[in-house]
């Protein structure tokens, strides 16, 4: 019987506080905007905290915890002037003979602002990429279909091609490109292999845009240095000792580069744990800024409604001392003032997570963001609400829960 006479208490107080908020709607409206600002900050963030985690991930997983990626010139510290084609040949062979670990080197050089037509259709390239043979395997990527550049393409300076997901969509649709004759530049290329989607980088650009030839046709079609190139893709066997590995990479290169002990690396190492590094530094700032945005707004919000329920109790003070008057404890006045102030920050909340998704995928699509929507976003805001609503709320109800019935009444 106890336990029915209090929850009877509590739905009567919950109605008393809805009829409150639906005469005074126009304030409560104020209230519901001021918090939905707030929990739509905090969406946003959440959403874009989760889609950088994911993006983080697929980007660690393509790049592969077997390999390294070594750029030319010091990317990280770079100095003005200095070159970024200090990657040679020779490099390359001392590296497969003698580096310990390693088993598969494959080169590339970047080559851009190229068009690529077939038939009656050209479309500008995001890169053409150089690469000697199994350039899909040491990249972890996946043919569609067709095979891999071999070492007869890359010793022949062969005129063949692999596609990427989006020349190959917008050139031939749905049919097969293998064994058509593509124009790079006016170039003619077989097409002998496509690359399945990646999208995440594991480069410059776009890398489901880009197009893949062998290094030697590369340099020798469009005039470009023969003896250096811009990176070097290096797996190796053993994955738990990446540490090591690139230790023994950078002592190697130094070594080959004639490089003394006071001197700057002329080249950037990067493994996968220095680009999960990297967006990790990202992420902190995004969560940084987005977070401060998030509390401001939330803040604002729970002081509009605490300054609006001041005002309720002072506009209703009449109704709380007749309330007193014919026997409502001071618990049921700051349980009535409470439930108000908690309701309308829960209508707030689920404002503020409509908005604040609507916004997330609206900076998706302008590619402003990564977003990755989850229940998640639903339990946050909702305790976040319940706390504006508490935290807020409290004091104006107190203050009425304090206030002299007969005094009250009288003023």
């Amino acid at each position: 019987m106890p336990g029915l006479r209090r929850m009877a208490r509590l739905e009567r107080i919950g109605r008393m506080a809805a009829q409150a908020l639906w005469a005074y709607r126009l304030r409560s409206l104020f209230v519901v905007l001021g918090v939905g600002l707030g929990i739509a900050s905090l969406t946003i963030i959440v959403a874009a905290v989760d889609g950088a985690q994911r993006k983080a991930r697929e980007i660690t997983e393509n790049f592969g915890p077997d390999a390294a990626f070594v750029l030319g010139g010091d990317v990280l510290n770079r100095a003005v002037g200095m070159r970024t084609l200090t990657l040679s040949w020779t490099d390359l062979e001392r590296i497969r003979q003698s580096l310990p670990g390693a088993y598969l080197v494959v080169p590339m050089r970047a080559k851009r602002n190229l068009k690529l037509r077939y038939g009656g259709t050209t479309i500008d390239l995001d890169s053409a990429i150089g690469s000697s043979a199994n350039y899909a395997k040491a990249w972890d990527w996946p043919l569609a279909e067709g095979r891999d550049l071999n070492e007869e393409d890359v010793e022949r300076g062969a005129r063949v091609v692999l596609l990427g997901v989006v020349p190959t969509r917008e050139l031939f649709g749905r049919r097969s490109p293998v064994g058509q004759t593509v124009y790079v530049n006016s170039i003619p290329f077989q097409v002998v292999g496509t690359l399945t989607e990646r999208g995440a980088s594991g480069g410059p650009g776009n890398p489901d845009e880009r197009i893949v030839m062998p290094l030697t046709t590369l340099t020798q079609r469009f005039n470009l240095d023969r003896q250096y190139f811009r990176a070097l893709r290096i797996k190796f066997r053993d994955p738990e000792n990446m540490e090591a590995n690139r230790e023994n990479l950078r002592s190697f290169l130094r070594h080959l580069h004639g490089l003394g002990p006071g001197d700057p690396d002329d080249f950037t190492i990067l493994t996968a744990d220095e680009v999960l590094a990297f967006l990790s530094v990202i992420q902190g700032g995004l969560m940084v800024f987005l977070g401060v945005t998030s509390m401001v707004a939330m803040t604002v919000g729970g002081f509009v409604l605490a300054n609006l329920f001041y005002l309720s109790v002072s506009e209703r003070t009449k109704e709380i001392g007749l309330k007193k008057a014919v026997g409502a404890s001071s618990s049921a006045i700051l349980l009535q003032f409470l439930a108000e102030a908690v309701l309308l920050t829960l209508i707030g909340a689920l404002v503020g997570v409509a908005l604040g998704m609507g916004a997330a995928q609206f900076l998706e699509r302008l590619e402003i963001l990564e977003i990755q929507l989850s229940w998640r976003i639903f339990g946050i805001a909702l305790f976040a609400s319940l706390g504006i609503g508490v935290l807020f709320g409290l004091r104006p109800a107190r203050s009425a829960a304090r206030l002299d019935p007969i005094e009250a009444l009288r003023g």
